[in-house]
C-alpha cells in the first residue's frame, strides 16, 4: 500500500507536512541545497521554512565596532531645561 504524499506549492515555496518533512527531510535538504524553499506546515498553519544557508533571506549582523548609519543630529535647545509655563503645559506642575 502506497501512502500518497501532499505537497502544495505556494507562490514557487514548496510546502510540506511535518510528517513529510520528517520522512523525507534527506531528500528536502538536497533540494534546498540547489536553492529550493520549503515550507513545513502542521494544519494550516507554517512553521517553519528551509532556505539556503547561503540565501540572501538571512541578514548577517555587522562586526561589534562597525558604524552602520550616519551621526545623530539634534536641536542644541533639546535638553534646555523647561521654562514654568512649559512644565505646567505638560502637565509636571
Amino acid at each position: 500500500m502506497t501512502k500518497s504524499i501532499i505537497v502544495l506549492r505556494l507562490s514557487g515555496v514548496k510546502s510540506v507536512t511535518t510528517h513529510n518533512a520528517k520522512t523525507n527531510l534527506s531528500a528536502l535538504l538536497r533540494e534546498v541545497a540547489q536553492g529550493a524553499e520549503v515550507e513545513i506546515r502542521r494544519g494550516d498553519r507554517a512553521i517553519a521554512r528551509l532556505v539556503p544557508a547561503g540565501s540572501s533571506r538571512s541578514q548577517r549582523r555587522p562586526p561589534v565596532g562597525t558604524r552602520t548609519s550616519g551621526p545623530i543630529r539634534n536641536d542644541p535647545d533639546a535638553f534646555a531645561p523647561l521654562d514654568e509655563a512649559a512644565m505646567k503645559e505638560l502637565g509636571l506642575l
